[in-house]
């Protein structure tokens, strides 16, 4: 008597299709595809000299971003979120642990790591696409491509026909758009944002969140945005990594595990919502 294997392998090497209903019905485990893993934050921990004392402001941090999730970092101000992303986009190398960006090990800035601060860092003497096409400074991209990228990326911000403007023409939320526009026209494969919409009003921070998550939505790119606002990482984010402070340590992961668009007034957002805010507060989550 053949066995379940022999038979299995019979039907696939005969030269003729087996009928559906003749084959033997064998449970095979099925194959999961693992994710990607694109950066890897190991045992990560970084001190300042203050007062002729080393002062540890992160702390054992490890974390795992998969190729193309929307990653936030909540935490109180002083926690070493900021920090934290800083090394991530190779401002600073000395760090203990490691942290490995698509293989290769973070030392120094790369082009293929944007980033986004809370300022928007334009120059007040160059036009909106000026400012843009400093990105190119350090690559060999020619002047007709440079004007093509750059006006394609100020379209995808909303920002077309503003080209020739200057930053005191402009209102704060479009300058931000600018910055990003800066950091997105080199097309990299990581957007690290620090806290790129808390210097702005309600409203324009609102519409300013919607237009990234379009973005993202588009693009498909690695994000890491640190931010206060936690409605704002519920609204934005696949994960969000909940940070305590002094020195930083990770506290919680927590997954948001809503469809986009999310509704912010719906009941499972402010639950989650309410559940992270917990953490900095004792008000008992709902």
């Amino acid at each position: 008597m053949k066995s379940p294997g022999a038979s299995l392998r019979f039907h696939m090497e005969a030269a003729e299709p087996v009928p559906h209903h003749l084959a033997p019905v064998i449970d095979l485990p099925r194959a999961v595809a693992a994710p990607s893993v694109a950066l890897r934050i190991d045992a990560v921990g970084k001190r300042y000299p203050l007062e002729g004392r080393p002062l540890e402001v992160l702390k054992n941090i490890s974390i795992d971003v998969e190729q193309g999730e929307f990653v936030a970092i909540v935490g109180a101000s002083g926690c070493g979120k900021s920090t934290l992303l800083r090394l991530v986009a190779g401002l600073d190398s000395q760090y203990e642990g490691s942290i490995v960006w698509q293989g290769q090990r973070v030392t120094e800035p790369s082009l293929d790591r944007g980033i986004v601060f809370q300022e928007h860092r334009l120059f007040p003497w160059m036009t909106v696409e000026e400012n843009v096409a400093l990105a190119f400074g350090a690559t060999r991209v020619g002047p007709a491509e440079r004007r093509e990228r750059v006006a394609q990326q100020l379209a995808v911000v909303g920002l077309g026909g503003f080209e020739n403007a200057y930053p005191h023409q402009i209102s704060g939320g479009m300058s931000q758009r600018v910055a990003i526009a800066r950091a997105l026209v080199l097309r990299p494969q990581l957007l690290l944002l620090d806290e790129p919409f808390g210097a702005l009003d309600a409203l324009t921070r609102l519409k300013l969140q919607q237009e990234l998550q379009r973005l993202w939505e588009i693009d498909g790119l690695t994000t890491i945005l640190v931010t206060h606002d936690v409605e704002e990482a519920v609204y934005l984010a696949d994960r969000i990594i909940v940070m305590s402070a002094r020195p930083g340590t990770i506290k919680r992961v927590l997954r948001v595990q809503l469809p986009r668009p999310r509704l912010r007034s719906s009941e499972a957002f402010q639950r989650i919502k309410e559940d992270v805010l917990s953490d900095f507060t004792d008000v008992p989550a709902l």
